[in-house]
This record gives structure tokens, C-alpha cells and sequence, in this order.
């Protein structure tokens, strides 16, 4: 049967009117998949100029081409369209944080020139298609929390530039592939809470750059690869009962390792018979014998029949359309591109972005509505050079992007002047947001980015590390982003019951003890790239722990950035806890001999485990009574020597008179040449 000839008029006319611009094309059948209720993405329309600043979350080049789609967080709950294909310059498809459905279309393989892929957090399902392998331009794929199903392609193993492939949370199947260990530039792999079998490849274990390796909550099994004992931490292989392996903690000796084929999964080498070939996951590597009709690709007539019938449906609506509107669109293209070129290229919204790109992100050129925003480019930066502040300068959808759009489920605090969000990099890696509002930031921008470019050169083992800041006019806040220390803060090994798992050992206390000093010291240090620093408010809140309970001082220099107002509100609880040196109501400065006396402070909360340190405590330490102020749930294991000695040091740190507390380096010798009692 024929198609119709009215269908081919259609056809025919729609495609001429639109024929000056297939990315329009190709956007408008986006959106109709993407977004059916026409509920979000409302400023796509058939007459606009998708370079020309109306397309929500589209930008462009210098050329007019398309090259990234910023959609992240929308509420879309459609699906992918074939039509992606047709946006042959794209470089960036973020679509994560949605609730999209359906499958990834094989079109996408035409996007070469793409360098970031993130469908994570929706609701896709079905097979990865193996075309993803021919996208040759890709650094980071993000498929994880989707409901994808089939086994990992092999194909995958073709992306030469893929750093992180985020996979986790998914349902796959099969094994491991081993053409993964092809990937030279992986840094970041995660493939956790699958149903994924069969052992780790040997090849895996050698890609030279890889760094984390996450393959909980799966059923693996066979001998782990030694070569993976190089990462460390970032080797996670938790509930992976069959897995076995010398010189890791938590797995079990292997009994024999004579049937484990290093590069095929372990349930397709010798010994493993009655498995039949159309059991064997595309992923093992195996050779099939296609003499089984099973074998063979089963038809997909039916399902192309489908899409056929619904393009022609869309297209006859979308006909209508570009026929009526062909002549007022050819007249507002021509208005936007002569209006344009006088305007001061400034956009109105935090989400607006220009084509730009550098470091593999769009992001990072995002102009923001007219307002506060002492980064901004063109001004003064105030001794900070263009290098330290590419390196450090994040963007508001970055930070977005990361705290899922600041949800209340990854806030992690609150004060009366910030907030901090649990957020998730585009690399993967976990981070801490602190958000400051604009009223609490010093007022004069020289003086706010004297203050950051301090926090820039804080650089040491035993401080929370500040990866980057950002600001924004149109939130009227300025983000702190840091690594994200899992173990929360000193506070919460203080007044615990007796049998609580979190009571600290002696050797990690004295361990604790020694890395905060280390720490102050560092910050009093004047050096050629850094200069002296007084912390200000070092309390138990401010001293963060992390997975191998070694402290990290938070907040070291944050005072610069914010007016003394806010400093001083600050105060409150520090002296509320005792941590506030008697001088300070006297002179009202900070110096080094404050800080001092904190951390003398500290030193008891953690020999008595308490909070609040009374006056009992300090006589007991004065008098050298060690069990009536060393915490009793070590139950007396703990060094007298070492107690003695560091109860000392605490006495001198918070003696009254500042002229007669020690100097932090005088103290780390002290806590290094442990003594007995006098």
C-alpha cells in the first residue's frame, strides 16, 4: 500500500520549510518526545531562533550550531526522540535529575563531536545500545540510577577519551567486559548495585589511569587482580560474597585459582558445563557457535513498523505548523540577528548560557543576570591569577546540577548566615556546598577576593580542601565547595553511652590530637605562597574526621570572606562552649594565642570525651587524677604516659594569660617526646 499523496504534499512542504535550519528540526521533535504535556519547555517554539537566547537550556557556537542542551532538573517525563542525531555539533547532552522513560536510541551514535553524556537519575530502561561505542569525542557517561537492563556492551571499550562511566544503580546483567581495561584514560568506574556475575578482568585491573574501581552489591566471583591493590580505598568491592583475594582485608584467600581465565568472566572457563550459548552474556568475549538458530538477532520489524507510523504522525502535526509560520519566522530570524549584534550581550538568567566552551565543560561561561558578583569577568580580581581562578571557579548549574538543585535531602546544616549541601561533581566525586548569602559577604569585592584568594592558598593534610567557589547575582549568594568528609565531626564521638561503637580507641585520640595541631600550625605559618592565618573558631564542630579518622579543620579562613558582623554572631556558641580566650572580651582581636587556647580545649573534650569541659575535669588534669577525667569507656585501656603528658599540654594551652601559652610549634614538640607525670 502506497503512502497517500496528500501525505507526501505534507511531507514535501513541511520539509521545506524548515529545510534552512535542521537543528530546529530536530529540536522541535526533541521536545514533542522530551516534554508532551508542553509543560516545560515552553520557549522551544517552530518560529524562534534556537542561537538566538528563547531556547531554554540550548546554546550555541560561534557558527549558530548547537552544541550543548542544559536541561538538567526540568521535571521532563517523555523520552529521548531518534531525532538527537540531527544535532551533529552537540558537545554536551545534560539531562540528568529528570524522570524520562524509555529507551536510549541508537541515533545518538552520530553525535561524534559529544564529550559529556548524562542520563543519570530518570527512569530509562532497556539495553545500552552498543552504537554508544562509536561515540569517539566521550569523556564522562552517566547512566547510573536508571533501570537498565542486559548486560554492559563491549563496544564501550572503543571510547578512548572516557574518563568516568557512572553505571551503578542499575540492572544489569553478565559479566564484567573486559575491553574496559582498554580505556587508557578511565579514572573513574562504577558499576555497583547491579546483578553483574562472572570475575574482574585482569585487563581492567591494569588501565593505567584508573583511580576508583566500585563494584558493590553485585555477585561476583573468582580471584581479585592483584594490580588493584594500587587503589587503595578507591578499589570498593563490598557484598560480592563469591569474590576472593591476598592482601585485601575483607575478602577470604582464594582455594584455587586453576580455573580462573584472566579475561573471561569465571562461570565461562573450563568447569563450568551445561551453560548454554544463548545464556552467555555479549560481554563474556565468548565465540558463539551461530549454527544455533538462537544465535541469530531475532526481527525488529514490528517495533520500526511502530516508529515509522508515530515520525509520520508527528510530522503531519509539526507540517501545520512550519507551514503557517515559515514566512514569520524568516522575518524574526532576520530581527534577532540585526538586534542582537547592539545589545550588550548580556543574558537575564541564571540558566542562560553562551557556546563557549573550555575544560571540557559549557558550564563554565555562564553569564548571570546584572547584580553582585565579584567574579565576574572584566573586573579586578584583586591579585588572583586567570590560572588559580580557572581552576577554582565553578558555576551556578554546576553547584545545582551537584546538590540536585539544593533538596533538602543533601542539606547537611544550617546556620543563620549559610547553609551546607551534600553535592555529586560531574566526575563523580563527593562534595561539601557551603552557601554564604550575599549580606554576610564583605561588602568591598577587593576585600572578598583578598579573602579568597587566601582560602586558595590553604593547602595542607590536615585541612578540609577547598575545591573551587562560585557566586551568583541572581541568588545573591557565594558557594564554598569542599571535599566531603564522611565521618562527620568530633562532635559526634563526645558524650556517648557506653557500648557505642563510636567510642573512640586511645591511639586514634592521640592520633586526632596530633593532626589538629598540625593543622593550627600550618595556619600560623607565614610562607612565600601563603601567608600567616588564625582560624578564629576552632571547636569540636570544626574538626571533621575522616574514613581513616584522621581530622581535617573546616572553615580555615572562611572569617576573610565574611563581615564582622557575621564573624562576631559566630562567637556565640564558641564561647558558649568555652572555646573563646578570656582576652578576647578585653581586646576584642584574635590572634594566635587564642586559637591556642581552643584547641587546649579540645584536647580535653577528647581525653574525657565530654562536651562541656567543668571545672571537676580541669582539677582532675591539674592533679594528674587520671581516671577520674579520662573518658570511661575505654574502660582504663589507654596509655598513663601519654595522658599524662597531653593533659599537661592542654593545661598550657589554656592558661589564662596568653603571654604564657606555648606556640603551636612548641606544642607539636611537646605531643612528639611523651613524658611521665611531674
Amino acid at each position: 500500500m502506497g503512502t497517500p499523496p496528500f501525505l507526501i504534499s505534507l511531507l514535501l512542504l513541511f520539509s521545506l520549510s524548515v529545510s534552512g535550519n535542521p537543528e530546529l528540526t530536530a529540536l522541535m521533535e526533541l521536545k514533542a518526545s522530551l516534554d508532551p504535556q508542553n509543560a516545560r519547555l515552553t520557549s522551544w517554539t517552530v518560529s524562534g531562533d534556537p542561537c538566538g537566547g528563547s531556547f531554554e537550556g540550548v546554546a550555541c557556537n560561534d557558527k549558530g550550531q548547537v552544541v550543548t542542551l542544559s536541561l538538567q532538573g526540568k521535571r521532563l517525563s517523555g523520552e529521548l526522540s531518534p531525532a538527537i542525531g540531527g544535532l551533529k555539533h552537540l558537545t554536551g547532552l545534560y539531562l540528568h535529575y529528570n524522570s524520562l522513560h524509555g529507551k536510549i536510541p541508537g541515533e545518538i551514535s552520530a553525535l561524534t563531536e559529544l564529550t559529556d553524556l548524562y542520563l543519570n537519575v530518570n527512569s530509562l530502561s532497556g539495553d545500552i545500545p552498543p552504537e554508544l561505542g562509536n561515540l569517539a569525542s566521550l569523556q564522562v557517561l552517566q547512566l547510573c540510577y536508571n533501570q537498565f537492563t542486559g548486560s554492559i556492551p563491549t563496544q564501550l571499550g572503543s571510547l578512548k577519551k572516557l574518563t568516568v562511566l557512572a553505571m551503578q544503580s542499575n540492572q544489569f546483567t553478565g559479566a564484567i567486559p573486559a575491553s574496559l581495561g582498554d580505556l587508557g584514560m578511565l579514572t573513574r568506574l562504577d558499576l555497583s548495585f547491579n546483578r553483574l556475575f562472572g570475575s574482574i578482568p585482569t585487563r581492567l585491573a591494569d588501565a593505567p589511569l584508573l583511580e576508583v574501581l566500585d563494584v558493590q552489591n553485585n555477585t561476583l566471583s573468582g580471584n581479585v587482580p592483584p594490580a588493584l591493590k594500587r587503589l587503595a580505598e578507591g578499589f570498593q568491592y563490598k557484598n560480592n560474597p563469591g569474590l576472593c583475594g591476598v592482601g585485601y582485608s575483607a575478602l577470604r584467600d582464594c582455594s584455587t585459582l586453576s580455573d580462573v581465565i584472566p579475561n573471561m568472566p569465571e562461570p565461562y572457563g573450563a568447569g563450568s558445563p551445561g551453560l548454554a550459548t544463548r545464556d552467555i552474556p555479549e560481554t563474556a568475549n565468548v565465540k558463539l557457535n551461530c549454527s544455533q538458530t538462537r544465535c541469530s538477532n531475532s526481527s525488529k520489524t514490528p517495533q520500526a513498523s511502530v516508529v515509522v507510523v508515530a515520525v509520520i504522525v508527528v510530522t503531519i502535526a509539526l507540517s501545520a505548523m512550519g507551514i503557517l509560520t515559515f514566512s514569520q519566522y524568516r522575518r524574526r530570524k532576520q530581527k534577532l540577528g540585526s538586534s542582537y549584534d547592539i545589545s550588550d550581550n548580556r543574558v537575564s538568567t541564571d540558566q542562560s548560557v553562551e557556546g563557549y566552551r573550555k575544560n571540557g565543560s559549557p558550564l563554565i561561561s555562564l553569564e548571570y543576570s546584572n547584580g553582585w558578583d565579584p567574579l565576574a569577568d572584566g573586573r579586578n580580581l584583586g591579585g588572583f591569577s586567570q590560572e588559580a581562578l580557572q581552576s577554582f571557579r565553578f558555576n551556578l548549574e554546576e553547584v545545582e546540577s551537584a546538590t540536585q538543585y539544593f533538596a533538602r535531602k543533601n542539606l547537611l546544616g544550617r546556620s543563620n548566615f549559610s547553609a551546607i549541601y551534600k553535592g555529586v561533581l560531574r566526575d563523580g566525586s563527593i562534595v561539601a556546598i557551603k552557601s554564604i548569602t550575599k549580606s554576610s559577604c564583605k561588602s568591598e569585592e577587593a576585600e572578598f577576593l583578598k579573602g579568597l584568594n587566601i582560602l586558595t592558598s590553604l593547602r595542607h593534610e590536615n585541612l578540609v580542601r577547598l575545591r573551587g567557589f562560585c557566586s551568583s547575582r541572581g541568588r545573591g549568594e557565594c558557594f564554598l565547595i569542599y571535599d566531603f568528609i564522611p565521618n562527620g565531626n568530633l562532635l559526634c564521638y563526645l558524650d556517648l553511652k557506653e557500648g557505642d561503637n563510636r567510642v573512640l580507641e586511645w591511639n586514634t585520640r592521640v592520633s586526632i590530637i596530633k593532626g589538629i595541631a598540625k593543622g593550627i600550625e600550618y595556619l600560623h605559618g607565614c610562607t612565600t605562597s601563603k601567608p600567616a592565618v588564625v582560624h578564629q573558631n576552632i571547636s569540636a564542630e570544626k574538626v571533621l574526621i575522616d574514613m581513616r579518622f584522621k581530622p581535617l579543620l573546616s572553615d580555615s579562613g572562611t572569617h576573610k570572606l565574611l563581615t564582622n558582623d557575621t564573624v562576631f554572631s559566630a562567637l556565640k556558641a564558641c564561647a558558649a562552649m568555652g572555646y573563646l580566650a578570656p582576652e578576647y572580651t578585653d581586646t576584642g582581636r584574635f590572634t594566635e594565642k587564642s586559637d591556642v587556647y581552643a584547641f587546649g580545649v579540645l584536647i580535653l573534650q577528647i581525653l574525657s570525651g565530654k562536651r562541656k569541659i567543668t571545672s571537676s575535669i580541669r582539677v582532675a588534669a591539674e592533679s594528674c587524677r587520671l581516671p577520674d577525667f579520662i573518658d570511661k569507656n575505654l574502660n582504663g585501656r589507654f596509655s598513663e604516659f601519654e595522658a599524662a603528658k597531653i593533659a599537661k599540654v592542654s593545661l598550657m594551652c589554656t592558661h589564662e594569660s596568653p603571654e604564657k601559652r606555648p606556640y603551636m610549634e612548641a606544642i607539636i614538640q611537646d605531643l612528639a617526646d611523651f613524658t611521665s607525670c611531674s
